[in-house]
């Protein structure tokens, strides 16, 4: 029988604390620019700190989640969190929102460093970075229902994140401190100062992805702007395709997690991503309500399903979890330069030329992805899974005799030959090898009576 599979709430909880701001971007840039004596460049400019401030965090903070402890990083974040976005919720001086929104990003980022390299050690990375998705993508859902309609002032969204943050600090409680981060990842014993493993397979997904995250905030960015202008929706036509969208997302989530380990990552890494790339171009070029409709249901849709397996996919190349906060940083670069590269776009080319761009760019980038995903997606998605390639008959010893799954050979990481050894006479059955059961003489040969 399999052991029950336990669902880690506090990691969950601590990766919806740290994925929400992103989520929310574009009512909180909105926000800031008509609550706020901004201009829409200077606005997108403040959100665009933001972000940047969270890839800043983890890329400091990737390598010190063990040293320093998860609980000791997960509060830290949560508390700059509180402090940050509730200061900049709070006051109408420009440069103090600014200033709580910079410090408000890093406790954000700092609480997605612990909570994705907390992620990469569980037995199944792909079931846990699948409820978080869920989670966040709920949250942001009921508060773009809630918000509208508490009032116009900029604050707003940036306080549901502080209370967020706020309402997750109890599960840091049960987040190990360093003591117990000592040891890697399922007892392989790898010292804090081991080498990153699969340094040109995560080189290459780090630098995807950016792109990848580049192309989707770009038009994520001016989607209203497409949908007002262009396609001839109305304020409140508008809001009700982005509501639908956000729904689609959660059964996007929600499909991702169905799926599973079954298709592997490589065809939902791939054949995801040029999905995306067409979504993309139909909501670019849309000129009627149903067909911009329809791209922005069909894009959000599937983009969590990509999402969660590209998530997962970084977990599997390091059970330490330093890619997976690495790759989740380069993803946050690209959205920071999303929305910019968006306006930039659709201001020198058109809507319709900056779609086929963003489009042909993912189709570009889905190849090396998917390469990535074929031939170093490290540990399985479910413990015990049997691979094709090397490791093999390491998984199959490790499913019967409960070897940790750390000791189970990575794909790329070990490729052993197959050797044929010709045996010349038939064996000759041991005498021992029927004995009956019991202690052995001390004076016996290790391994006489296994014949």
């Amino acid at each position: 029988m399999f052991a029950p599979r336990t669902t880690p709430w506090p990691l969950v909880a601590l990766f919806t604390a740290g994925y929400l701001p992103p989520y929310l971007l574009p009512t909180t840039v909105g926000r800031l620019d008509t609550g706020l004596p901004l201009s829409t460049t200077q606005a997108g400019a403040v959100g665009s700190a933001l972000l940047l401030s969270s890839a800043t965090a983890g890329f400091l903070l990737a390598s010190r989640v063990q040293p320093v402890g998860a609980r000791t990083l997960a509060r830290l974040g949560l508390a700059l969190a509180v402090l940050g976005y509730g200061a900049a919720a709070l006051t109408t001086a420009v440069p103090a929102v600014v200033a709580g929104a910079v410090v408000g990003g890093f406790g954000s980022g700092t609480a997605t460093t612990v909570a994705a390299t907390r992620i990469a050690a569980e037995r199944d990375p792909h079931r846990a970075s699948t409820l978080g998705l869920l989670s966040v993508s709920a949250l942001a859902g009921a508060v773009y229902l809630t918000v509208p309609h508490l009032g116009r002032a900029h604050g707003l969204p940036l306080a549901a994140i502080a209370l967020t943050a706020l309402a997750v600090w109890p599960f840091t409680a049960r987040l190990p401190g360093a003591a117990a981060d000592a040891p890697a990842a399922h007892g392989t014993g790898t010292s804090t100062g081991a080498p990153l493993p699969h340094r040109r397979s995560g080189l290459v997904l780090a630098v995807t992805v950016l792109c990848w995250s580049l192309a989707q905030n770009s038009l994520w960015g001016v989607s209203g702007r497409i949908g007002l202008t262009q396609a001839g929706l109305g304020d409140a036509t508008l809001g009700v395709v982005f509501a639908v969208a956000l729904g689609a997302g959660l059964l996007g989530v929600l499909g991702a997690g169905a799926l599973g380990p079954r298709l592997g990552r490589a065809m939902p890494v791939g054949a995801g991503t040029v999905l995306i790339a067409g979504c993309i171009v139909v909501s670019a070029s849309a000129t009627t309500p149903a067909v911009f409709a329809t791209g922005e249901i069909a894009w959000n849709t599937v983009y969590p399903v990509v999402l969660s397996y590209l998530i997962g996919l970084a977990a599997s190349l390091d059970p330490r979890g330093r890619w997976a906060v690495l790759v989740g940083s380069a993803s946050s670069l690209g959205t920071a330069a999303g929305p910019l590269t968006g306006s930039v776009l659709s201001a020198q080319a058109g809507y319709p030329v900056m779609g086929l761009v963003l489009g042909a760019g993912l189709l570009l980038v889905a190849a090396p992805m998917t390469a990535v995903a074929l031939h170093t997606g490290g540990r399985p998605l479910l413990p015990g899974a049997i691979r094709r390639r090397g490791g093999t008959p390491a998984a199959l010893v490790a499913a019967a005799t409960g070897t940790p799954s750390g000791a189970v050979p990575e794909v790329g990481a070990v490729e052993q030959p197959v050797v044929e050894i010709e045996v010349e006479a038939p064996a000759v059955a041991v005498r021992g090898a029927y004995d009956t059961a019991g202690p052995r003489q001390a004076a016996a040969a290790p391994g006489s009576g296994t014949g």
